[in-house]
Parts: C-alpha cells; structure tokens; sequence
C-alpha cells in the first residue's frame, strides 16, 4: 500500500495555483515535497472562492495518489 507517513506529510504543505481552483473547478497546483517540486488535481475546501495562478495555497486534506483540497494560505 502508499506510505501513509507521507500521505499524512501532505496535509499543511504550501503550494501554488498552476490553474485556476474555484468551485465547479477541477485546477492544479505544485507542491515542492519529497525533494522535488509535484503537480497535484486541486478542488477549493467548501466555503472557499476562486483561487487564480499564483495564489499561495495550503494543503487541507490529501486523496491518493494525485488529488488535494486547498484554502488560501493567507488573506488578502
């Protein structure tokens, strides 16, 4: 089975938008884990707006292997 240890390591990780994220969306973002930099499909956690690229994201919840809901990192 996946590595839960690094399976958990995802939640908090910081990334940024590569695409558009926002309700309805299915975007994507990068996250440098694992000594590299990786892309993962991105959803909006609910309650949560459009994410445009650039926008600093943190990692809410992780589904395996490719998948993350983000929030804004910090408000604007």
């Amino acid at each position: 089975m996946g590595d839960t240890g690094a399976d958990a390591d995802m939640v908090g990780m910081i990334g940024r938008v590569t695409g558009t994220v926002g309700p309805g969306l299915v975007g994507e973002v990068i996250v440098r884990i694992r000594g590299g930099a990786e892309h993962f499909l991105a959803h909006p956690v609910p309650g949560t707006g459009r994410l445009t690229v650039g926008t600093v994201v943190t990692v809410v919840e992780y589904l395996p292997p490719r998948t993350v809901y983000v929030m804004a990192a910090y408000d604007n």
